[in-house]
């Protein structure tokens, strides 16, 4: 005897679910919409309950459901006893959902994260051309302030992964470019989470780690683009060896280059 569990559904019961579903997605999309005409800006807050309900002319329970799917995404704040408000439309939900993709990739963990690596070091790379012309003095001063603070944890034995996102973040400054950062910053944080599930925390020498980064300051301050170019292609080809899991040997054949 079939277990009412396994019973298939009827057409009505799978048109009624998919209707649900089309109600749910133009109530998100409304929603959505409000929030662009009204120009109501981050911390914001938005309507009321049941000012959603008269405004959209929908219930109550698709208003909670489209600001819960919503809160997801970051586009909405929802504060409990306070009311609701406009996100930071962050990329956290990205980043979720980057490092749930490869995580999940049981069988080619290696490969994903390469994936990841292989978009951030093309988004660099084009991006150190555009970056090398505009730098100044003193911000490729403040650049090496950060390298020499990474040299100084290395030999206080102390690991510096702040330091070294801190370095790309101010690398890409003088863009002015607010999207730049962040996308930076979520290839980074999907990188460091993976790799810390994976038990792949150690990198290379900090000393290799820190003249990688030596190298591009040197030669972004003799305005030898096609050189920093080549300085951060050397220190990608690091940093997937260590995605890869490459061994003390590797490392040290590395160093010696």
């Amino acid at each position: 005897m079939r277990r009412m569990s396994e019973r298939p559904r009827s057409a009505a019961t799978g048109k009624h679910a998919g209707n649900q579903e089309s109600r749910n997605s133009r109530v998100r999309r409304e929603v959505v919409q409000l929030i662009l005409d009204r120009k109501l800006r981050p911390g914001a807050a938005l309507p009321t309950e049941t000012e959603l309900m008269e405004d959209l002319g929908v219930s109550r329970n698709s208003v909670r459901e489209a600001l819960k799917a919503l809160q997801a995404l970051d586009i909405v704040e929802i504060r409990h006893g306070y009311g609701t408000y406009v996100g930071q439309a962050s990329l956290t939900p990205l980043v979720d959902g980057l490092t749930f993709r490869t995580l999940a990739r049981h069988d080619d963990d290696t490969g994903a994260l390469a994936e990841i690596l292989q978009v951030r070091e093309v988004l660099e790379e084009g991006l150190l051309r555009r970056v090398a012309a505009l730098l100044t003095d003193a911000e490729l001063d403040r650049l090496e302030a950060v390298v020499d603070g990474m040299e100084a944890a290395g030999r206080a034995g102390r690991p510096f992964p702040e330091l070294d996102r801190e370095f790309h973040e101010l690398l890409y400054a003088p863009l002015g470019n607010a999207l730049v950062p962040q996308l930076l910053g979520a290839f980074w944080t999907v990188f460091r989470r993976v790799l810390g599930v994976r038990g792949r925390g150690d990198g290379p020498a900090p000393d290799v780690t820190v003249g990688r980064h030596r190298d591009i300051v040197t030669a972004l301050r003799a305005r030898d683009v096609e050189g920093a170019q080549r300085a951060m292609a050397v220190h990608f080809r690091g940093i997937e060896q260590r995605a890869a899991g490459a061994c003390p040997a590797d490392q040290a054949a590395e160093q010696g280059r």
